[in-house]
């Protein structure tokens, strides 16, 4: 059972098609969004109860779950096929790619990131990498709930294959690479951004068909790998409109 926490991301997933067993509010929770959850739980006739403090906390420990939480079935992956399938209908898309990162704060809010730019699928990377918990969704505002995302075993047999598909690959990474804004992005793109230490890997970085960094002007040589991701995000939703 997977648990989503906070009142955004459970009123996302209750707006979305996420098969949602319950609502649970914490006693004495009031307020606007508190009715709103209630009236989006009663149209899809998800029950959605009050419960008292002792009984919240053996759901989630975590002080900022803001009185809400909701129940669903273990997180559905998408295949890489159906974000293939979806991506054609569009004449420019975007698929992003996460290879080994490990944080879900941070996986969270790229996915954030990701909703709020269009991209049409998120690839995750299965080992020495966060998976989609009741903390990625809420850090990610309830974006997993729009996103299709999928898990892949091999990334770079998965870069092989979408290659084949007409993506071109774009990497970040701070060596051997480009300016990001220098390079033309109005052609179907799949970003590859890395682990928060390591960076993308060596042989991803050897598949990309353009590396990009972001100038540094500080003494820090590197951003958060969210706050990266979604200035390259932006970036390409900038040169395509």
């Amino acid at each position: 059972m997977n648990i989503i926490i906070g009142r955004k991301p459970v009123l996302e997933a209750l707006n979305s098609e996420e098969e949602i067993q319950q609502v649970y509010i914490l006693f004495g929770q009031q307020g606007n969004i508190i009715n709103t959850i209630r009236v989006a739980a009663k149209k899809r006739g998800i029950k959605c109860n009050q419960i008292p403090l002792e009984r919240f906390k053996t759901y989630t420990p975590d002080k900022n779950a803001q009185g809400v939480i909701a129940l669903k079935q273990d997180f559905k992956f998408f295949s890489i096929n159906e974000i293939l399938s979806d991506a054609k209908k569009t004449s420019l898309p975007l698929i992003l790619v996460l290879d080994e990162i490990q944080d879900p704060h941070n996986v969270g809010a790229i996915l954030r990131s990701a909703e709020c730019s269009g991209v049409n699928g998120v690839i995750l990377t299965k080992h020495h990498s966060a998976t989609i918990t009741s903390t990625v969704t809420k850090v990610s505002a309830g974006a997993t709930e729009h996103l299709k995302i999928c898990q892949i075993n091999n990334l770079s047999q998965t870069i092989d294959e979408l290659k084949e598909k007409g993506f071109w690959i774009v990497g970040s990474s701070l060596e051997n690479a480009n300016n990001y804004t220098e390079v033309d992005y109005k052609i179907p793109i799949a970003l590859v951004v890395g682990n928060e230490e390591k960076g993308i890997r060596k042989l991803t970085a050897s598949k990309c068909d353009f590396l990009v960094k972001i100038p540094m002007s500080g003494k820090i040589q590197s951003l958060n790998v969210s706050v990266a991701t979604g200035i390259l995000l932006f970036e390409i939703l900038k040169q395509r409109n």
